[in-house]
């Protein structure tokens, strides 16, 4: 037995992933200036690190990056769920083979804090570089994004 959705709820729901992608994009640009500013915190000479150690540079970047792994997951199952909902499947294409793509990169970026805690600098790097990838990705798909919304939004005027 199917569960009959009303349509508005499918129509206006369609919009929650966009939304919350473009706050998750936001949030991970800063999640960047985070790790920055701890990456300048780390090998600042003793005067700087003084000053910048009470912004808690570190402390609010893994917070943030740990929320940003949860959401990003949640709101790319959202958006395939949604999706499905709306069209009975799934269209495959760029923007859903990236934003997948994103989730992993998010998940192995995240996996690599604990040798990170213990000072390793190949994590570091990979951490840094996955991340930088994972920027570039979502700005990408930030335009793709809004070109399925002008077509929703074509279809439902």
């Amino acid at each position: 037995m199917a569960i009959e959705i009303p349509e508005p709820i499918k129509v206006w729901s369609q919009f929650g992933h966009p939304l919350l992608m473009w706050v998750l994009f936001g949030l991970t640009v800063y999640a960047l200036y985070l790790g920055i500013q701890w990456r300048r915190t780390r090998t600042a000479d003793k005067e700087l690190k003084k000053e910048l150690l009470p912004k808690d540079f570190r402390n609010r970047h893994y917070q943030l990056g740990s929320l940003l792994l949860g959401l990003m997951v949640l709101g790319n199952i959202g958006g395939m769920a949604i999706t499905y909902i709306n069209n009975g499947k799934l269209f495959f294409g760029p923007h859903l083979l990236v934003g997948l793509s994103m989730t992993g990169l998010i998940a192995v970026s995240a996996s690599l804090s604990p040798l990170m805690q213990k000072g390793n600098e190949f994590a570091r790097y990979t951490h840094i570089t996955l991340n930088t990838a994972i920027v570039g990705l979502f700005g990408w798909q930030a335009v793709s994004g809004m070109e399925i919304v002008q077509k929703i939004l074509d279809k439902i005027s």
